[in-house]
């Protein structure tokens, strides 16, 4: 019997579905979507206290969620991946790139922090035993070539500080083990279960910025405010559910790839929103980053 429920989630996770690839679509929309709320916020707010405001308005509406739904506290066994994500991934991996973005530029940040997707295949591959399909690798080694020729064309001639470069490759590794550590969490308990207490875990860890949080939000205009409450309700509290969601019917190496279309996105996000127009370099490295994820995405012959 046990055999049996192994080999149905294998061929769950081998072959995702219409709704798995639709949640995985709406992570990544709503990630790219973050770069240009971050933006907004921050002129206005350091990087402990945009953290601790969008964890608190994602926390907000994630209780909510939770309550109506009736899904309550989740099993003792999910409480380890639980921790460990809400620590690193939503707290320390949103501080340290929010800090990191202020000491480096963009174009950097984006590249460092790229090395994140890489990390969750080799680490998924080794430790929970995902394997390294060879497809997934080709894919994720084209992607990030992208993403780093996106970030090359978004560097500008802001200095690129050893202290900015550390801070994003803190990040990079706390997205991976965050990320990582959900895998296990979601066999004993629900994507929004698993999201909405890793919320609360990540609000807690931040709470010693709340007196930045308040004297900083004081003084910001209303449309700072609100590009914070934007980042908690969106881009955190549904993206990271839609996350949860798709990771536990698929490999973390394939959701890890499926992260590199964000920087395509940004680059045509940008362009719509802010009128930031791209140019040869960031359009051929946003295609690099989306022939990447097709190849990551395919399943081998006979499979």
């Amino acid at each position: 019997m046990k055999r049996t429920m192994l080999n149905q989630a294998e061929a769950v996770q081998s072959q995702p579905d219409r709704r798995t690839m639709a949640a995985a679509g709406v992570t990544v929309l709503l990630w790219a979507s973050a770069f240009v709320g971050i933006r907004g916020a921050v002129p206005y707010f350091s990087p402990g206290a945009l953290a601790l405001g969008r964890l608190l308005a994602g926390s907000a509406v994630l209780g909510v969620i939770l309550l109506v739904r009736r899904e309550g506290w989740p099993p003792r066994a999910a409480w380890p991946g639980i921790l460990v994500s809400g620590v690193l991934w939503f707290g320390a991996y949103t501080v340290a790139l929010n800090w990191g973005e202020q000491e480096v530029d963009a174009g950097t940040a984006a590249m460092v922090v790229n090395i994140g997707p890489l990390l969750i295949a080799l680490l998924g591959g080794r430790l929970l035993g995902e394997g390294f399909p060879p497809r997934l690798l080709a894919g994720m080694a084209m992607s990030f070539g992208g993403a780093v020729v996106v970030g090359i064309s978004m560097s500008g001639q802001g200095r690129a500080s050893v202290t900015g470069v550390l801070l994003c490759l803190a990040a990079a590794v706390t997205y991976a083990v965050g990320a990582l550590s959900q895998k296990p969490a979601l066999r004993h308990a629900s994507a929004l279960q698993v999201t909405t207490f890793g919320c609360f875990v990540g609000t807690a860890a931040c709470l010693p910025f709340a007196g930045q949080l308040v004297s900083q939000a004081a003084r910001a205009p209303l449309a700072a405010t609100l590009d914070v409450v934007y980042l908690g309700v969106f881009p955190t509290a549904v993206a990271f559910t839609t996350w949860a969601y798709a990771l536990a019917r698929t490999t973390a190496g394939r959701m890890g790839a499926t992260t590199y279309l964000v920087p395509a996105l940004v680059v045509l996000m940008a362009w719509a929103v802010l009128g930031e127009v791209p140019g040869w370099l960031s359009l051929l490295g946003g295609l690099l980053c989306l022939a990447g994820v097709a190849v990551s995405r395919r399943r081998a012959p006979g499979r």
